[in-house]
């Protein structure tokens, strides 16, 4: 059983999913008046294919959701895993 955890490194305005301590892949954004604009989704290929990302954009949305911003997903991977979980299309900051 590996230990995945995902975190957001502010400093490096991206979310970061690690697997037993391994970096595995980010979520990178930039944050613009109460928007958190969601840029490039990138998973390691020594890590692909296990849903990582997937389970990396649901962390970061969560973690929008919890601080009450809205996003703005410019990144083709995130703009497609919203259209597979309606669950968060009221994170999508109106146009």
């Amino acid at each position: 059983m590996s230990d995945i955890a995902v975190a957001d490194v502010t400093g490096a305005s991206r979310y970061e999913i690690t697997v037993d301590g391994v970096l595995a892949g980010f979520a990178a954004y930039r944050d613009r008046a109460g928007r958190r604009v969601f840029t490039h989704t990138e998973i390691d290929p020594r890590f692909e294919g296990q849903g990582l990302g997937s389970r990396l954009v649901r962390a970061a949305l969560d973690d929008v959701r919890a601080r009450g911003l809205t996003i703005v997903p410019l990144c083709p991977f995130v703009r497609a895993w919203l259209d597979k979980h309606d669950g968060y299309a009221d994170l999508v900051a109106p146009d």
